[in-house]
This record gives C-alpha cells, sequence and structure tokens, in this order.
C-alpha cells in the first residue's frame, strides 16, 4: 500500500467516525428533546459514541504514520 493510499484511507477513517460521531450526539440530542431519557434508549448511541472515537483515533494514527513514511522518503530522495 502506497503512503499516498494509506493517507487518504485514513482521512477516510476520520471523516467517517465523525459522522457517526454527528449521527450519534444528534439520536442522544433528539431523545433528550423529546423527554424519552431512558438508559436503554440512549445505550447504543451513546456505546457507539466510544466506537467512532476508537475509530477517529486509530485513523488519526494512520494519517501520522503516512505523513511520516512521507517525510522519511522526501529527506532520502532530497
Amino acid at each position: 500500500m502506497s503512503s499516498i493510499s494509506a493517507l487518504s484511507s485514513g482521512v477516510m477513517g476520520i471523516q467517517k467516525g465523525l459522522d457517526g460521531l454527528n449521527r450519534d450526539a444528534a439520536q442522544i440530542a433528539s431523545a433528550k428533546q423529546m423527554k424519552n431519557e431512558s438508559s436503554a434508549d440512549l445505550a447504543q448511541p451513546l456505546t457507539n459514541l466510544v466506537l467512532d472515537k476508537l475509530q477517529v483515533a486509530a485513523s488519526a494514527k494512520v494519517v501520522k504514520a503516512a505523513d511520516e513514511t512521507l517525510g522519511t522518503l522526501l529527506d532520502v530522495l532530497a
């Protein structure tokens, strides 16, 4: 896998995680607005928030590794 495709995959993973965070936050907010605050209704979006956070963190590590690899390649070729 080239560094550029790894970078692209990392950025896409970050975007997907952020989209999930926004979706889950909206579900939690709408449940609170409707006074439907039972723990069963909020359990899934709260769990998904943690998973989305982990996805963003993992994807950020991919982006960082790709950035470091590209930097190293540029240093070697320069």
